[in-house]
């Protein structure tokens, strides 16, 4: 069973940086052949909600709430996909997760990480 590891949340000011990382337990060449991976957020008593994605092919694409201050990409031989969060505000606090879609189309999550941004 294919395993997401996450990691880099924590505690930030507002306006500070932060960066997560997702490693899937595969190898490189599977890796290269996932359709997208993604980062979805999470707060109580609302649904998980799409940050940011990225094909195979290396398109990325943001929700409108990003506004140019998260980027998401691939590093093929770490076999990463990194989340570089800027310019971080309190309604970004949640619980991010890290979402994989294998070439079957088969879904995997990650178990969560928290992200407190304090004001």
């Amino acid at each position: 069973q294919l395993q997401l590891v996450e990691s880099g949340g924590g505690l930030v000011q507002a306006g500070g940086p932060l960066t997560l990382s997702c490693t899937p337990s595969t190898s490189m060449f599977t890796f290269i052949k996932f359709r997208y991976m993604a980062w979805y957020r999470q707060t109580p008593g609302k649904q998980r909600e799409l940050v940011a994605s990225i094909s195979s092919a290396s398109s990325a694409n943001y929700a409108d709430f990003v506004n140019g201050r998260f980027t998401i990409s691939k590093d093929y031989f770490k076999k990463t996909v990194t989340l570089q969060m800027n310019s971080l505000k309190p309604e970004d606090t949640a619980v991010y997760y890290c979402n994989l879609v294998d070439s079957g189309k088969k879904a995997y999550w990650g178990q969560g990480t928290q992200v407190t941004v304090s004001s």
